[in-house]
């Protein structure tokens, strides 16, 4: 019996472990091969003699209206024999790539593998008889690479599935979710180890994206699992297609490239232009990723008969060369570690070095922010070593780039320090009061679906000096943040606190006459998913093609007709007389994003279907003209509610937090995120938040 029961220990130990995500292995795979093959692809982004030139060419059943019973004839003479596996292997390898994501099955429903689910796959449908993925599955285990697969939520084959919609987001009814369940779990039962499920599309309730989470983790523990799933099911965040955040992020994430970016899948008549302009382009897209900490996928659409389109290939060596020459630099290392990016490029970080990516038009370049002394700098690729006059005073290094460095399209110097160096915080506070216009954000990457795709603040963080060896921190709240359990951490130490609201209570009221003075109202329609916003980061945002509104009521509720997946931006000029604190009540729907002067407020869009909320927003006006940017986004209603109320007063709530005893340094930090949120990528949303000590 003893036996036994050590053998369960041992037996849930192996399980525990092998269940923490994400593996150092896929954090550390930087670059990835991206394959859209299917059915679509013998057609070539052509139909009837034409080519079809609206929409990704892999949704060209869509986007020509091709009749069901047609598009799945063309099954009959669709025989990839130019598919060879072993080379697509080698290909990825030769380009520095470390996982090969497959299409399993994209949304037109066919089958890239034998499903004994549906007849309308590649082994029973087509002339070439033969599981295709396990092919290339069993080619990356013999390659040595990690094999994953992407997996499209919805399916314009299966019959209870619903039909071909103009946006991709339609619901699962129950007869589809079942299927979809069955044909993940042969996928993960049948292919041997799969690194990553890439899900795409479809709008899942939370149930059914619990349910593929859980048949995933189940059957493959360390499989890491999309976040295009929904809901906040999520192990990994991915970007909106093509899209290169301009932000760091505390999550695993990914972006997902296509060569071109018209299309995923084959397209015979794309214009293909120069390799090395694509070379240089992609490389600059893979430094912007791994240097934020991302991971890169780059797609390449092979022809219909199998094979690879040979500008493709050549763009992959050609990367290939230059990222095998600077592979100490991407492999293994650590997003930037500044706040910031340089002018003259981008940096990862390992061990004791940093390495930077610098822009080919550099003589020297600065480099500031940090203490630690400088050991060597040299060109990563050639070990030339560089001059350079390091400034301990202001903690800066002038670099020299060598005479006749001119490597394409980016020039990789390593730093090494003698001992341990450290990144000196962005912004030092000196007083006691903390707020969030002064903290560094922590972000997160939200998505319910693909529409809604947005950048969701999850945490702050101060950097402050005081003289004091224990603070006792006092944290002010409104209504918005009442209940919330969140845990908070000053410098080594961490403490969960539950904002109470029998506490301390203040009212704020502003006195008349108002020193500020609600302006010009404008509205426009939004664009894109939810977290575009291309205003975002302007400060002063030009209003001539926006509509002014006029004898708008701040007072009532508003209705407008909105379609689902749909947004509204209005902008509210606000004239103060000083720097102050005012406050508005803004109502929403279920989807809602806030800029003042181009800064990011705070944002969300909940799986909860809300028809109506309010929230208080606490705004630090600048003396002057400011700007309040409100995107509404409308997810499933028939209509959009809101409303815009400026208020007068508000209630402020006062609470003692423990006390912390501070570390022997002279900068401290003070840290603040939700201790149990539903997901890691939930937003916190207490940008009212102010913490004195």
């Amino acid at each position: 019996m003893k036996q036994r029961f050590t053998f369960f220990l041992l037996f849930a130990g192996i399980l525990f472990t092998s269940a923490q995500k994400p593996s150092q292995q896929w954090l550390d795979q930087k670059f990835s091969m991206f394959i859209h093959f299917g059915l679509y692809s013998a057609y070539g982004g052509v139909y009837d003699g034409k080519p079809v030139t609206r929409g990704y060419s892999e949704q060209i059943q869509s986007f020509a209206g091709i009749f069901s019973d047609w598009y799945a004839d063309s099954a009959k003479n669709f025989n990839p024999t130019e598919w060879n596996a072993d080379e697509i292997v080698a290909l990825a390898k030769e380009a520095g790539m470390r996982s090969i994501v497959f299409t399993s099955k994209h949304h037109d429903g066919f089958c890239l593998y034998h499903s004994q689910f549906t007849k309308f796959n590649i082994v029973d449908a087509t002339p070439y008889k033969r599981d295709l993925m396990k092919e290339l599955a069993e080619a990356c285990k013999r390659g040595g690479i990690d094999f994953a697969v992407y997996f499209s939520l919805i399916d314009w084959n299966f019959p209870q599935a619903y039909p071909i919609s103009s946006h991709n987001a339609d619901p699962l009814t129950p007869e589809h979710y079942q299927f979809n369940l069955k044909q993940v779990e042969e996928i993960m039962t049948s292919y041997g180890p799969i690194s990553e499920i890439w899900f795409d599309m479809g709008s899942l309730t939370p149930e059914q994206s619990k349910g593929l989470y859980d048949l995933v983790n189940r059957l493959q523990p360390q499989c890491m699992i999309s976040g295009r799933l929904g809901n906040n099911y999520v192990d990994f965040s991915v970007m909106a297609d093509n899209e290169y955040p301009d932000y760091k992020m505390s999550v695993p994430w990914q972006t997902a490239a296509s060569m071109f970016d018209e299309t995923w899948g084959y397209r015979s008549w794309q214009k293909r232009g120069s390799v090395q302009e694509k070379v240089n382009e992609k490389i600059a897209s893979l430094v912007k990723v791994i240097s934020r900490g991302g991971n890169y996928l780059l797609n390449i659409g092979p022809r219909g008969d199998g094979s690879v389109v040979e500008f493709e290939s050549e763009v992959l060596k050609n990367m290939g060369e230059w990222i095998h020459s600077n592979s100490e630099a991407i492999y293994g290392t650590k997003a930037n570690p500044f706040p910031h990016a340089f002018s003259w490029g981008d940096m990862t970080t390992k061990n004791n070095n940093l390495y930077l990516f610098v822009k080919n038009n550099n003589q020297f370049i600065d480099l500031s922010g940090f203490s630690g002394n400088i050991a060597t700098i040299e060109v990563l690729s050639s070990r030339a070593k560089c001059r350079f006059n390091q400034n301990q005073k202001n903690n800066s290094v002038r670099i020299n780039i060598p005479d006749n460095t001119n490597i394409t399209p980016l020039t990789v110097l390593k730093v090494t320090f003698k001992d341990k160096f450290t990144i000196l915080p962005s912004e030092v506070i000196h007083t006691n009061h903390l707020s969030a216009w002064n903290a560094v954000p922590e972000f997160g990457h939200s998505s319910l679906d693909y529409y809604c795709g947005y950048k969701s603040l999850t945490g702050y963080t101060w950097d402050f000096q005081t003289n004091k060896k224990e603070i006792t921190p006092e944290i002010t709240f409104t209504e918005n943040e009442i209940g919330k359990e969140i845990m908070v951490r000053v410098d080594n130490e961490e403490k969960v606190v539950k904002l109470n609201p029998s506490t301390t209570i203040e009212r704020v009221d502003l006195n008349a006459p108002f020193d500020f003075r609600f302006g010009n109202l404008y509205t426009k329609n939004g664009k894109g998913v939810f977290g575009y916003v291309e205003e975002e980061n302007q400060e002063n945002i030009n209003t001539s093609n926006w509509k002014k509104i006029e004898n708008f009521n701040y007072e009532e509720k508003h209705e407008m007709e909105l379609n689902p997946r749909q947004s509204v931006l209005f902008l509210q000029e606000i004239e103060s007389t000083e720097n102050q604190n005012i406050a508005v009540e803004i109502g929403s729907g279920n989807g809602v994003y806030l800029l003042l002067n181009g800064k990011y407020i705070t944002a969300h869009l909940l799986p909860t279907q809300d028809e109506y909320q309010k929230e208080i927003v606490v705004l630090p006006l600048e003396k002057g003209k400011n700007q309040l940017l409100i995107k509404y986004f409308n997810h499933k209603a028939d209509r959009l509610n809101f409303s815009i109320t400026p208020i007068t007063g508000w209630i402020h709530y006062k609470m003692k937090l423990p006390a912390f005893k501070l570390k022997k340094s002279a900068t401290h930090q003070l840290s603040i995120k939700e201790s149990n949120p539903d997901s890691k990528v939930s937003p916190l949303r207490m940008n009212n938040v102010e913490v004195r000590f």
